[in-house]
């Protein structure tokens, strides 16, 4: 199989990229290289055989159009690539816009020139559903939970599109489904909750499992913005590959559809509860300072993943415990390459 993953130096994008390659695949891939890290994460998969990259933007639709024009036989796009933080885009709103909505679109309209039977796969984000406040909440045991939700948040949940994040990954999520709806497209949105893994070089505002992964064993102090006792589903990296991989070759059966991607309801943990494990596993105390709730933040979100389950025959293998002691190793390995990335 031919595939194009834009972003495919993110972190998602690299894992995705190294197993599709393991697997014999040949990967197309495009990334504007202007996140940290991403020049070092390129730079281990750069040379294989099989990868053809192009530095580009999406939001550049002339680049985009060349580059699946030149692909006729392109067969899946994970479209991977965008503005990944609320935060920057409460700062920047153009930018965000530009890359999230203006790059999907721009990724839509190429293959529905050249390519309109691929599969697409749009990574979306659970922030479509805003901040929740409507959904009562209860506090049990020092973490947050839904009051009377026990699978979590379904795709029957309605939308609402709180920060210029959500606004434009919001409408980058109904385009994705529109395409399939008007034009016969073969798409499909995944709102994924909070992903981690290995070469993820995360910060205070993205990739927080990470972060916190990574400034606990460099001595750094850690930012619990809010109370600390909000919760996450949290889903492996190589999960969320597998669920890549089922949803291209059972394309023809989902298209047109959202999917809640998260770790669900067994696969839960809080701030407080990620900052006594790492404790608990450097066997020191870590230093915090308190900051106020971002805006759009969900006290919870746990996704209800039984419609992945019920249509893909897909729910997580990796539970948390398991998936963070990998992460550590991880970061224990490549400690001075994140120190030289983040700046700490």
């Amino acid at each position: 199989m031919k595939l194009l993953i834009t972003g495919i130096a993110g972190f998602i994008g690299r894992n995705a990229a190294e197993h599709f390659l393991a697997r014999g695949d040949f990967v197309v891939g495009v990334d504007s290289l202007c996140r940290k890290g991403s020049r070092e994460s390129l730079q281990q998969i750069r040379h294989h055989p099989r990868l053809h990259f192009e530095q580009l933007d999406v939001a550049d639709a002339e680049a985009v159009d060349q580059v699946v024009r030149q692909h006729p036989d392109l067969e899946a796009v994970l479209h991977l690539a965008g503005q990944v933080a609320v935060t920057t885009s409460v700062v920047r709103p153009r930018e965000d816009l530009e890359s999230n909505l203006l790059g999907t679109f721009n990724v839509l309209e190429a293959l529905r020139k050249h390519r309109p039977q691929a599969a697409f796969i749009n990574a979306s984000t659970n922030k479509v559903y805003g901040g929740l406040s409507q959904i009562a909440v209860v506090e049990r045991q020092g973490r947050y939970q839904y009051a009377d939700r026990p699978y979590g948040i379904s795709e029957e949940q309605p939308l609402d599109f709180c920060s210029p994040y959500g606004c434009s990954k919001g409408a980058a999520d109904q385009y994705v489904l529109d395409y399939a709806r008007i034009y016969g497209m073969r798409t499909v949105s995944f709102r994924q909750s909070c992903i981690y893994g290995q070469n993820q070089f995360g910060v205070t505002d993205q990739g927080w499992v990470a972060w916190f992964v990574i400034a606990a064993a460099a001595g750094r102090p850690i930012t619990i913005h809010g109370d600390g006792k909000q919760i996450r589903d949290l889903l492996h990296v190589q999960d969320l590959i597998r669920l890549y991989e089922l949803a291209v070759a059972r394309m023809d059966s989902i298209k047109g559809q959202c999917f809640n991607v998260g770790g669900g309801p067994d696969n839960t943990l809080s701030l407080l509860e990620l900052v006594a494990f790492l404790e608990d596993h450097t066997g020191q105390k870590l230093t915090l300072h308190g900051a106020d709730w971002r805006p759009g933040d969900q006290k919870v979100f746990v996704a209800d993943i039984r419609k992945a389950e019920r249509l893909l025959g897909w729910k997580p293998a990796i539970r948390v415990p398991e998936g963070l002691e990998w992460l550590c190793g991880w970061v224990g390995q490549h400690l001075e390459l994140c120190r030289k990335i983040l700046g700490i």
